[in-house]
């Protein structure tokens, strides 16, 4: 039997104010009977108390970051505010986004 009845389905869609038909209503209960199914299954399976969980199912590779050294000369401030739309001495200027 589901540890998620449609009383306790009810009382959780009532206290995050959502109204729920009653067709809705049955198809979060099979869809949590579904979840039970699985989780059942999982915890038949031998030795799966012992397994130490992933927090991240890929190996991770160590990247190797360049140096911060001087790649060239310098490209002059001016130069490269050339391409912004409204500057106000060193600084570009952007609209307001925040009221």
């Amino acid at each position: 039997m589901s540890n998620f009845t449609k009383e306790k389905i009810d009382y959780y869609a009532n206290a995050l104010l959502i109204g729920l038909t009653d067709e809705e209503r049955d198809m979060i209960q099979r869809e949590f009977d579904d979840i039970e199914t699985s989780m059942e299954l999982i915890n038949k399976i031998d030795g799966i108390k012992e397994v130490e969980p992933q927090s991240y199912p890929f190996e991770m590779e160590a990247l190797e970051l360049r140096s911060d050294e001087d790649e060239g000369e310098e490209i002059p401030i001016d130069i490269l505010l050339r391409n912004a739309g409204s500057v106000d001495g060193r600084e570009v200027e952007v609209p307001k986004v925040v009221g």
